[in-house]
């Protein structure tokens, strides 16, 4: 392939190349823009998390591959405990629901 350049056993591509390569992964996806394009996966796969927009929390020194959020505190946890509560009625309402489905199934018999 003539778009890379080799230097000491590692391939160079050029940036318009590496970008025509992330817009392809984009649309196609990762391993089928790679396999076309004659072009490691991790390569691709490490271009379009390179060029990607959202921060992760690596590099701001959080876990690995979660996305840093910029709102304060207390509105994280005012939505967490919504969302408890939400879990909580959908664990009820699966319960209730699993306990109906055995009546029913009983009485069927």
């Amino acid at each position: 392939m003539s778009d890379r350049i080799e230097r000491r056993g590692r391939r160079l591509y050029p940036e318009e190349f590496q970008r025509e390569a992330v817009a392809l992964a984009d649309s196609v996806g990762i391993n089928i823009a790679a396999d076309r394009l004659g072009v490691p996966r991790a390569t691709v796969g490490n271009w379009t998390r390179r060029r990607r927009k959202v921060p992760l929390a690596a590099d701001a020194g959080g876990p690995e591959g979660v996305p840093t959020s910029k709102r304060p505190p207390g509105e994280l946890e005012a939505e967490n405990a919504r969302l408890r509560r939400e879990l909580a009625s959908a664990k009820l309402d699966n319960d209730i629901l699993r306990k109906a489905a055995a009546y029913f199934a009983r009485e069927s018999r």
